[in-house]
């Protein structure tokens, strides 16, 4: 076994490697750009190399920087973790050349999977069903429009070497099919150097299940049972969970007897998966799954497959890197129910726009049925230059009810703060009768948006909190005497009265109690507010009325109002600003161009999501204070109109 292990990978994943690695007696090694100088997975390695700024492409994607610090601290083999450099064959290359073990595939299996038309037609050659659409060379505009038009809409474009929804659109009509070409092209381009792209007939009431494969160096291939990731936002997972609900006997073997054949295919080495889209529109068919692509590496949800078969998927990872051979098929055991949820630090109410800051509060209860996976402790920094999941909560159960009823306990006891998250969003899905039953597919989320984007306590109830926390001793005020250090407000002949002015989400209210301490009557900008009476997941953390507030995987902070913020006024109908930091990605309007509303003016990148900024309403271009490819800060006035 190796004496040293570098993670070229950052985050959840790499502390999560970490962890195993420790427990074999493996010698750690962190690699870290500018901007994770002070990252968990920094402190928990045994040695930490810089590689770089913060640009992924000049630190965690350069090929040489990471052998550079390979050789630097003697690690005899490199893990990739996912994403990154993962998939690469160039770098699986280099390692061997270099005398380095890569974790992983060779790169001749990977060249082979990596392309999704050229692995199709493997696998139509290997006997695997495969989704009906476009593989060809021709990337002609009008070419792909005839085929998509020959295929039937509607139809899937995807970028050939993509992967986590970057460089997918769906387009429902042809009209639509010219824009949602360049979308996935320059998001293709952006995010894998190849702007190539296929087309495949979508399927109208699809489910995502895929089947962990394992490949070793003595011929053997052996799977992990299913797993069901159809609830997807944007084509990202967002909950995964295994076994698949609604899973026969007849349809798991189908399906595993595929995704070993598809493994094999390629003479697969280690860990990888392949994933299939299901027909969902009935009980599950086996005559009714296709080839999707083929992931050559470990996935993000593979704890849910480690909770259901007792299997530590690194640790085999590194056994098998090293020569070892894998368990029988027989041996590895399906028990149990596990599901997993994704923890982004996003704003589901404000169109799943990033939040970044300093975790000033980061509780996530664990224990022996629930697992975290994170990179990050209470006081990090979540910034903007990386992909903005905070981590993974993994919860297991006897059957499927119990593991969704603990993941949803945990979630809403969820405290964390300033930095916004979906936990709350998450709770919705969880609760939904679609996904409660099982009978959800991957557009659940799309068409049940408006209802499931969290239920958020409404902010004049956190403002009414805060008076209510205020006037809670008042009965124990009068020690002395009714003046010396009530917070009553008696009154002679009148009520108590207490006021005062809050400022929760940059919006000031001004709070009124009337009563007294048996019967209090509060108001928000003079009108009435009735405090929550379902106080199971009101957790405050108020000290005299102020402080944060969490609820059902929410937050919010109660702040005395600043000067600045009652005095200046500003008038954001004449200019866009930047709703996040990150990078410029396109301007599609010029100086002097006359816009409607509505219509799309720029588009910018923050932790790997593109996001349009749009004209508030009709006008002129006054100004454009940046350029394509230039960081920006959040606040930052990106666009002005002619006033």
């Amino acid at each position: 076994m190796f004496k040293s292990l570098l993670i070229a990978n950052r985050g959840e994943i790499a502390c999560r490697i970490m962890d195993t690695a420790k427990q074999m007696g493996i010698r750690t090694i962190a690699v870290y750009s500018d901007a994770d100088i002070l990252s968990r997975h920094v402190r928990l390695a045994d040695e930490a190399v810089h590689i770089g700024p913060p640009e992924a492409a000049k630190s965690y994607l350069d090929v040489e920087r990471i052998l550079a610090a390979a050789r630097k601290s003697g690690a005899e083999a490199i893990h990739p973790g996912y994403g990154f450099l993962s998939e690469n064959p160039e770098f699986a290359e280099a390692c061997t050349e270099a005398g380095i073990t890569f974790i992983g595939p060779n790169a001749i299996s990977m060249r082979q999977m990596a392309l999704k038309d050229q692995a199709k037609k493997l696998m139509e050659n290997s006997g695997v069903p495969v989704t009906p659409g476009y593989h060809g060379d021709n990337q002609d505009d009008e070419a792909l429009a005839k085929a998509a038009d020959g295929i039937g809409y509607p139809v899937l474009i995807k970028a050939v070497a993509g992967g986590g929804g970057r460089g997918m659109r769906l387009v429902e009509t042809a009209d639509d099919f010219d824009e949602q070409l360049i979308a996935a092209r320059r998001e293709s381009l952006s995010a894998f150097g190849n702007d190539k792209v296929l087309l495949e007939k979508f399927i109208q009431n699809p489910r995502h299940i895929e089947v962990q494969v394992f490949g070793d160096a003595h011929g053997n291939v052996v799977h992990f049972f299913e797993r069901d990731c159809s609830v997807q936002r944007r084509h990202q997972k967002v909950i995964e969970e295994a076994p698949a609900p609604g899973m026969t006997t007849k349809m798991r073997t189908a399906m595993t007897d595929a995704a070993v054949r598809a493994a094999q295919a390629v003479n697969y080495i280690n860990a990888g998966t392949v994933e299939f889209i299901v027909d969902g529109s009935g009980a599950l068919d086996p005559s009714k799954f296709w080839f999707m692509e083929m992931n050559t590496r470990l996935q993000v949800e593979h704890p849910v497959s480690e909770a259901i078969t007792g299997f530590d998927l690194v640790r085999l990872q590194l056994e098998v890197a090293a020569g070892g051979i894998l368990p029988k098929q027989e041996d590895i055991k399906l028990s149990g129910h596990a599901i997993e949820a994704r923890l982004y630090a996003e704003q589901p109410d404000k169109g799943f726009m990033p939040s970044t800051g300093r975790l000033k509060w980061f509780s996530i209860v664990q224990s022996d049925e629930v697992r975290l996976d994170t990179g990050f402790e209470q006081d990090d920094e979540v910034g903007s230059f990386y992909d903005p999941m905070l981590g993974k909560i993994i919860a297991t159960g006897r059957d499927r009810k119990q593991a969704i009823s603990l993941l949803s306990e945990v979630l809403a006891n969820t405290r964390i703060g300033p930095v916004k998250t979906n936990a709350g969003f998450v709770l919705e899905i969880l609760a939904a009768s679609q996904f409660y039953e099982g009978v959800h597919n991957t557009g659940f989320i799309e068409k049940n948006l408006d209802e499931l984007v969290a239920k958020a306590m409404p902010v004049e109830t956190v403002a009414a909190l805060s008076i209510a926390d205020l006037v809670s001793g008042a009965a124990d005020s009068f020690v002395t005497s009714p003046w010396e250090g009530a917070q009553d407000g008696w009154r002679l002949n009148g009520p108590n009265r207490v006021c005062r002015r809050v400022q929760i989400n940059g919006i000031c209210f001004d709070v009124k109690a009337i009563g007294s301490s048996s019967c209090w009557q509060i108001s928000v900008d003079e009108n009435p507010v009735k405090l929550p009476k379902d106080t199971r997941n009101l957790t405050s953390l108020l000290s005299d009325g102020f402080g944060p507030v969490f609820y059902r995987g929410q937050f919010f902070e109660i702040c005395r109002p600043e000067a600045h913020d009652e005095l200046a006024k500003i008038d954001g109908g004449n200019a866009i600003s930047a709703p996040m930091p990150g990078k410029i990605l396109e301007i599609r309007t010029e100086v002097g161009s006359r816009v409607k509303a509505g219509e799309v003016l720029l588009v910018m990148e923050a932790m790997k999501m593109e996001q349009a900024l749009y004209a508030p309403g009709d006008g002129i271009i006054a100004d454009i204070c940046f350029v394509a490819g230039d960081q920006v800060t959040e606040g930052a006035e990106l666009i002005l109109f002619e006033t």
